[in-house]
């Protein structure tokens, strides 16, 4: 059986990015490391990509 996969909506200084994880989805207010960059979970909600059922955790620094 597959990992379980969700989206992070990542702030970058360029723009947001949108990226696929595997694993349990982070709650809000928790810390989450992408490259050298920790940033915190601000909202979950449902994917922005049409026909996409999975949820995306959002975060900011």
């Amino acid at each position: 059986m597959s990992e379980a996969t969700y989206l992070l909506f990542v702030w970058t200084p360029h723009g947001y990015e949108l990226r696929e994880q595997q694993g349990e989805l982070p709650e809000p207010g928790a810390e989450v490391e992408v490259g050298e960059q920790r940033l915190r979970v601000t909202k979950i909600a449902p994917s922005p990509l049409p026909g996409d059922s999975r949820l995306c955790a959002y975060l900011m620094l």
